[in-house]
């Protein structure tokens, strides 16, 4: 039993300490393998030293490489947070375009609506005063109903019976080609 602990403690050094005295031939052996066992007990604590480093160096490494990935990761999903937060805000904009154009087109149908009404009440209005005014501007001039300057002095005015139109039909026509216009100029999207 002693022997194994021997051969598994200090076998390898010995027989190595002992081939080196019997090769060497010093002067005084027994200090000689002394200083050979110091010498190699250092050089084995330095290569257990070194190797233990290697172990450090290679587990510092693959945690290097492992932040590594992991802030190649962030970056990665950071750009795509902002790739997306971009787009967001692109439709947010265009959201918010579409939103006045249509407030723009609904404020100009309003307005469209507004006037042909305006223009219906004073067509109304026009055709009420005219039936009014017909008997009592017939006896009245061309110059003197019209503000021109250089209006025809014609002593009465002749109306030729010609096909009207029902107002029915002029305020359609009035429409349409309004309704016409305005989408010339704003069209539909």
């Amino acid at each position: 039993m002693e022997s194994a602990y021997l051969q598994k403690t200090l076998g390898t050094c010995l027989t190595q300490g002992l081939a080196e005295v019997a090769r060497m031939r010093p002067v005084d052996p027994i200090e000689y393998l002394a200083l050979w066992i110091y010498k190699y007990k250092k050089n084995v604590t330095m290569e257990q030293q070194r190797q233990e480093e290697m172990v450090q160096l290679e587990h510092e490494r693959e945690l290097a490489l492992m932040e590594q990935e992991v802030m190649e990761r962030l970056k990665a999903e950071e750009l795509l947070f902002q790739q997306q937060q971009l787009a967001f805000q692109l439709e947010m904009e265009m959201q918010e375009k579409e939103r006045q154009r249509i407030e723009e087109l609904q404020r100009a149908q309003e307005q469209f609506e507004k006037e042909l009404r305006m223009s219906m009440e004073n067509m109304a209005k026009g055709e009420d005063a005219s039936h009014g005014e017909d008997g009592a501007n017939s006896a009245k001039t061309l110059a003197e109903i019209s503000d021109r300057y250089g209006a025809p002095n014609l002593s009465r005015v002749e109306e030729l019976d010609e096909p009207m139109l029902s107002d029915v039909s002029m305020l359609r026509k009035v429409f349409c080609e309004k309704q016409i216009i305005f989408l010339f100029y704003f069209g539909k999207a």
